[in-house]
């Protein structure tokens, strides 16, 4: 059983509470804490904490607390992790970790020199669907991975804060491509370093400072490439799709907002649909189960799975880092309009990798460039040739 205090009483609060309290039932949120007296004692009622606050200290100290749940703006997080050291908790906190790799770092080096328990609440590589590809991956099925795509989209945030630069760090490139750097970088194997990004990020349609909608591209030190595209000015739900291309195969994911449940309503008796949906009326396309479909239940389960046999989560703070320094490496070019390189002082993963050759042997003259069966039933091959490097058709 793990006893949590839950920092942050709103809607991403309030979906980790639900997973928390719903999937294993043992683990607990005994004390809350949030900025507003009024949103804490009422959460505390929904979810039967023992105490709540206004002050963030008290919720972290209090002695039943077993771990801290983070679920604050960007510009609280480091705060919160500092405290939780203080009063060594163990720690997990939401999406992204810092408003920056500076920030992300610090937090990083200070879990890990105090030895506190730290996991990075990354819920979209969680989820059946991502769970199910990336161990189809990991088996070989897609053979080497040439490319990486996650998008994710939707109508923009359900919080002010997000759109207050100072407070959240950034636009949807924070708040949506830290997922999908994320998942890229689970397909192409967090092993392999990002090296570098080009990206396009502007402003286009909301009054706000930041990007409401990017694309970027991350390249590998092995030749991968992962991408993203993000968006707070899509128009019909949460659009969330990946793509994995490689050697052998390709996959195709469609996480959110076609799952195959469609619904017509004229409106009459209708309520909430699926999170970031525009309307509750003609055809709508509810989640069966959205806690499940967006990876909480798996997530906190790995979370407090792993602290209870002492062993660290899928997920932690160096992972958060990574995503940071990918991002910092993302607003910089979308200002640049270049390559720009991911600065990491931490790295853990491979060194010196290089691109794989791409010749395949077909006889002593030849490589074999394609194959393919014809819709009159004869072989085609396209080879080239060694010696001459010409591209030549042969009918087999």
């Amino acid at each position: 059983m793990v006893q949590l205090a839950m920092l942050g009483s709103g809607f991403i609060g309030r979906f980790y509470a639900d997973s928390i309290q719903g999937l294993r039932s043992r683990d607990k949120i005994v004390s809350i804490y949030s900025r507003r007296e009024e949103q804490a004692k009422k959460f505390a009622e929904d979810y039967q904490c023992e105490h709540y606050t206004t002050v963030m200290e008290e919720a972290i100290a209090h002695p039943s607390v077993d771990m801290v749940c983070i679920s604050l703006p960007n510009n609280l997080h480091e705060e919160a992790v500092m405290l939780c050291i203080k009063h060594k908790k163990a720690v997990i906190s939401t999406k992204p970790l810092g408003r920056n790799a500076a920030e992300a770092k610090r937090m990083l080096e200070a879990v890990e020199a105090a030895g506190i328990f730290n996991g990075y609440l990354e819920d979209l590589v969680y989820t059946p669907k991502f769970l199910k590809a990336h161990a189809s991956v990991q088996s070989g099925a897609l053979g080497r991975i040439l490319w990486a795509k996650s998008r994710e989209a939707h109508p923009g945030p359900h919080s002010d804060w997000f759109w207050d630069l100072e407070q959240a760090g950034g636009g949807c490139m924070l708040d949506l491509g830290c997922h999908c750097v994320e998942i890229a970088r689970s397909y192409i194997g967090k092993d392999i370093r990002p090296v570098e990004v080009m990206c396009w990020a502007d402003t286009q349609v909301k009054p706000i400072d930041a990007e409401d909608h990017a694309i970027g591209l991350v390249k590998y030190e092995n030749g991968a490439i992962g991408q993203f595209e993000v968006s707070w000015t899509f128009r019909g739900g949460l659009d969330l799709r990946d793509e994995v291309m490689g050697t052998e195969g390709t996959i195709w994911i469609n996480g959110f907002l076609r799952t195959g449940f469609d619904m017509f309503t004229t409106g009459k008796g209708a309520d909430y649909v699926a999170e970031k949906a525009e309307t509750n009326t003609g055809w709508l396309f509810p989640v069966g189960d959205e806690l499940n479909e967006l990876g909480y239940n798996h997530m906190f389960f790995d979370m407090f799975d792993a602290y209870e046999k002492g062993k660290a989560p899928k997920e932690t703070f160096y992972d958060g880092y990574i995503v940071n320094a990918v991002l910092d490496a993302a607003y910089k070019s979308a200002k640049s309009k270049i390559w720009e390189p991911v600065q990491l002082q931490h790295w853990r993963g491979l060194e010196g990798q290089t691109k794989q050759g791409t010749l395949v042997e077909f006889d002593a003259d030849h490589y074999l460039v394609k194959e393919e069966l014809t819709h009159y039933g004869t072989k085609k091959l396209i080879l080239k040739e060694k010696a001459t490097g010409k591209i030549v058709e042969r009918i087999v």
